[in-house]
């Protein structure tokens, strides 16, 4: 009898040694990333696997939705304290912080970080001079080419300014190269601000002055009649009012375009035999300038990871985005999104085979152009969508439209 009581015990005692690694259970994170542009789902899932290996008491969950869904998920979760870490664009950072839904995280960040990542790079998290995350996409809007189609129209170089570009496409078209030599992502959503956006960098335009709404004069008015010209001129794809980034980079890749206006990641997808029908024809440079305004524009079309205020694990969520973030992870994904970090630039293992990107990297990104900053960021965005697409489709003449954004935008 005492046997089996010893021996019951014993089982007990074994049991509970067996179970302590899972009485104390792994951290669980939960992080919200986007499932479109910059690093593909697979390269995610893979720096994520890296880190859980290396951090075997963490497990994080990993959820993809489209650009346009991030926001909202983002707010809505709040409530229920959904998520640990956050992607989160560089137009949100003052409303994220305005209505307390990321963590300042400015006292961790260490020295090695502010000297090794590039300047332009923390303007993406921060926000009334405190960082509310690290920056992990730093991407700008580049013009890409067909380098064949250019040749076959007698095209030396690709174009320095916005006229040369409609004038360029005038030759393709005229030649029967192709019927509509020009794609842009239009459709009424954010990818057509940052298109309205290099336009406005290009011509010296200003979102706001003193808080108000500026563009509706000067340079944001002379982008968006460039945009409305180029649309009605024949040039452009009629499809682009209805186009987002990843219909672009499909018109591209099939050969239906000569020009397009889109994010680093389409280089070296477009460049990729098995996905394109143009591999080895991609040129790319910085988007144009205008003559005696600009000799090229950019945007800042950057992303950062955030920790928010409802996570249970801050330690372990600011953990993983050092993690994602860091140099070597970012060295080691260099293909679909460039890194934040100065030195990389000259690291041989990311410029070999992209260097073209990496030339035009240099200028473009040090050029980058910010949307507005403001905490009603959402609304301006939305009434200016709204605005484009009414100029697009002579539902109202540009300036018209552009005045009705301005009261309609909240500020």
């Amino acid at each position: 009898m005492l046997k089996s009581i010893s021996r019951t015990l014993l089982g007990v005692v074994f049991a509970g040694g067996f179970m302590v690694p899972h009485a104390f259970a792994e951290t669980s994170l939960n992080a919200l990333f986007m499932a479109q542009a910059a690093y593909s789902e697979d390269d995610v899932r893979a720096m994520t696997e890296a880190f859980t290996k290396a951090n075997p008491g963490i497990k994080v969950n990993l959820e993809f939705v489209p650009y346009e869904g991030l926001h909202d998920k983002t707010v809505l979760a709040q409530g229920s304290g959904g998520y640990d870490v956050v992607l989160f664009d560089v137009i949100w950072p003052a409303e994220y912080a305005t209505n307390n839904i990321l963590v300042d995280i400015s006292s961790r960040i260490t020295d090695e970080m502010k000297k090794g990542v590039l300047p332009g790079a923390w303007t993406t998290v921060q926000y009334d001079g405190k960082s509310y995350g690290m920056p992990w996409i730093l991407d700008t809007k580049y013009l890409f080419y067909n380098k064949e189609i250019l040749e076959k129209a007698g095209i030396t170089a690709p174009p320095k300014t916005w006229d040369e570009l409609a004038e360029q496409a005038k030759i393709v078209k005229d030649k029967g190269l192709l019927a509509t030599p020009i794609v842009w992502s239009w459709a009424q959503a954010e990818a057509a601000i940052c298109d309205y956006t290099t336009l406005v960098s290009a011509y010296g335009g200003e979102f706001l002055k003193d808080g108000k709404p500026a563009f509706q004069s000067g340079g944001g008015l002379d982008a968006l009649n460039y945009m409305v010209t180029s649309y009605k001129s024949g040039l452009t794809n009629p499809n682009s009012k209805e186009f987002l980034e990843e219909d672009v980079r499909k018109v591209f890749q099939n050969g239906e375009a000569a020009f397009a206006l889109n994010w680093t990641y389409m280089y070296n997808l477009a460049n990729d035999p098995k996905e394109s029908k143009v591999a080895g024809k991609v040129g790319i440079v910085p988007a144009p300038g205008v003559a005696g305004k600009s000799e090229i524009s950019a945007m800042n079309g950057s992303m950062g990871l955030g920790v928010t205020t409802t996570s249970k694990h801050p330690d372990e969520a600011w953990k993983f985005v050092v993690h994602m973030t860091s140099q070597a992870t970012q060295n080691e994904y260099a293909k679909l999104s460039l890194p934040i970090w100065a030195s990389s630039y000259e690291d041989a293992a990311v410029t070999k085979g992209q260097e073209d990107l990496i030339a035009a990297a240099k200028l473009g990104l040090a050029a980058m152009y910010p949307r507005p900053t403001t905490p009603k960021y959402q609304e301006l965005s939305t009434a200016l969508q709204q605005a484009i697409q009414e100029a697009l489709l002579d539902q109202a003449s540009p300036e018209d439209a552009l005045k009705t954004a301005a009261e309609n935008s909240g500020l």
